[in-house]
């Protein structure tokens, strides 16, 4: 089709009231080492908004996800514990403190993993084709799927732009994880592109290659699920195995070691089962659009040192036609080997060529990075109209946000505080106050008379 002019906007997660370190996440070395720390929700919230806030700034297109209600009651009622809310949180803390943890988690804030997003540009009946993810990984994150749905839903009301697909059957052979395993590459964002998506295992095939330490969190079912219901025809898209080694080695996502933007792919040589081959895939259905690789070999940055880091777990954002920013944790400039690296890069002359570095240690230590924390969405100006006005960044929402963070947002938070009825008090009535602001409607469970 005719491409019309199209930007990538990044949908942010804005870190929930009840961010806290339980470390729930296994093969996830950062949230489990974290595990018993005490939390600060209230700079958690303002360290992401100060990213967004930034790139806003910059004049990149930035707007917020809100956060999930936690803790989720449902699920605690669903597995056995009744009665008042009051009651449901202090049996589940005396019985199944796990599992109370897992209903308080505040994973929602790593937005990459909400939803895998294809453009119109790339889609057979030309609308943005939206896939929630069943995380079916891990229990506390697979409560997410119906909330996030909702969200999105209000995020992107007009269903003549936005096809809205629910999450694919939560077991194992069809786990998603996300936009977390999924970039784009493409010449200009309005161009059809290629869309590269990243699995860790066959679902069905109990004996193909995959990890032996850590669980695979995307199958290659999944994958290609996914790309048929977007509509995506065979030339628009690579399917890819994660290097297993490395998913042993707690890369759990592949955004964790490898991130695109339009046409360069920026990753480790370790990342790929077969790196070579994913290339030339990729450059074969780009057509004339050459694929520019920046690969960085072990001798420059160890596969320990990319995880520490987070160093492909930053954000390739295009400042002009021909100039890339690269958006990175400050954990970057800690590690010499990785700091050396960046220098390095940024001065030889290819198409990174400017760094931000941002502190985001509160989503750092539970192993989100700077694109954990997003979702993006190529957006042709038609289909920007339609997003829900209200989620935009801008001064005066960055204004509001900090002040609704401020009044309602405590700054610590620990385990122990968790069968604390008050706790669960203030969630609600911050998000039934952020859904005003954000002009969501009743997008959560107690807003509908439902908890």
């Amino acid at each position: 089709g005719v491409s019309m002019q199209a930007f990538e906007a990044n949908f942010d997660g804005l870190v929930g009231p009840t961010h806290n370190y339980a470390g729930l996440s296994y093969g996830n070395i950062a949230s489990k080492i974290s595990g018993s720390e005490v939390s600060n929700p209230r700079l958690a919230a303002k360290q992401g908004l100060a990213k967004m806030k930034a790139l806003a700034d910059r004049g990149f297109r930035q707007a917020i996800v809100p956060p999930l209600m936690r803790p989720d009651l449902s699920a605690l009622r669903k597995l056995g514990f009744f009665g008042s809310d009051a009651q449901v949180l202090s049996q589940a803390a005396r019985k199944a403190p796990d599992l109370l943890a897992a209903v308080y988690s505040a994973s929602s804030m790593w937005t990459a993993n909400a939803a895998t997003i294809s453009p119109g540009a790339d889609t057979q009946d030309g609308r943005v084709h939206i896939s929630v993810a069943n995380l079916h990984a891990k229990f506390h994150r697979s409560i997410e799927a119906s909330g996030t749905a909702a969200i999105l839903q209000a995020l992107f009301p007009a269903e003549q732009h936005f096809a809205h697909h629910a999450p694919l059957p939560s077991v194992k052979q069809f786990g998603d994880e996300g936009a977390a395993n999924h970039s784009r590459l493409c010449g200009q964002y309005g161009d059809p592109g290629v869309e590269l998506f990243v699995y860790g295992c066959e679902g069905f095939d109990d004996h193909a290659p995959g990890p032996r330490r850590y669980p695979a969190r995307q199958s290659r079912e999944a994958s290609a699920a996914i790309a048929r219901r977007h509509g995506l025809a065979n030339h628009s898209f690579v399917l890819a195995q994660q290097n297993p080694e490395v998913i042993d080695a707690g890369v759990f996502h592949n955004d964790v070691i490898a991130v695109a933007n339009r046409d360069v792919l920026f990753s480790h040589e370790a990342a790929f089962s077969d790196g070579p081959q994913v290339m030339a895939e990729l450059q074969e259905k780009l057509g004339d659009t050459a694929l520019r690789c920046i690969t960085v070999h072990h001798d420059q940055v160890s596969v320990e040192d990319a995880i520490r880091t987070y160093l492909f777990n930053s954000q390739l954002l295009s400042l002009n036609d021909d100039d890339m920013l690269l958006v990175v944790p400050q954990e970057c400039r800690e590690v010499p080997a990785v700091s050396r690296y960046l220098d390095e890069l940024i001065a030889s002359g290819g198409p990174i060529s400017a760094l931000e570095v941002f502190d985001l240690k509160q989503s750092m230590k539970n192993g989100g990075g700077p694109a954990c924390l997003r979702l993006r969405v190529v957006l042709n100006e038609v289909e920007m109209e339609a997003v829900n006005p209200a989620v935009w960044m801008n001064e005066e929402r960055f204004n509001t946000l900090n002040d609704w963070v401020d009044r309602h947002y405590r700054n610590q938070l620990s385990q122990a505080d968790f069968h604390d009825p008050a706790l669960l008090r203030e969630s609600q009535t911050a998000l039934d106050e952020l859904s005003q602001l954000l002009d969501l409607g009743p997008v959560y469970p107690f807003q509908r008379g439902s908890a």
